[in-house]
């Protein structure tokens, strides 16, 4: 699916390319892509804690909170979603 995109994105892929995070535009593309859904879904996720919270919810401990967040984050790694 071939596409023109704005100069300044074209900078920033090019740069992407030439650090060699990525090796073809579609892998910067997809990447993007997925992080966008991740910035998607975490919204959806404050909005309905939030949600949750002005309704009663006392919600998770501090404590639980982050051992639920550290334990998403090692699964991520390990299924190679989280690039370095």
């Amino acid at each position: 699916m071939p596409f023109l995109v704005p100069q300044d994105v074209e900078v920033l892929v090019e740069k992407q390319l030439a650090i060699g995070r990525y090796s073809s535009r579609d892998d910067v593309l997809r990447s993007a892509m997925e992080a966008l859904t991740e910035i998607d879904e975490d919204l959806v996720a404050v909005q309905q804690a939030l949600s949750d919270w002005r309704a009663g919810d006392a919600g998770v401990p501090l404590v639980e909170a982050f051992r639920q967040l550290r334990a998403q984050r090692i699964d991520r790694t390990a299924s190679g979603f989280a690039k370095q």
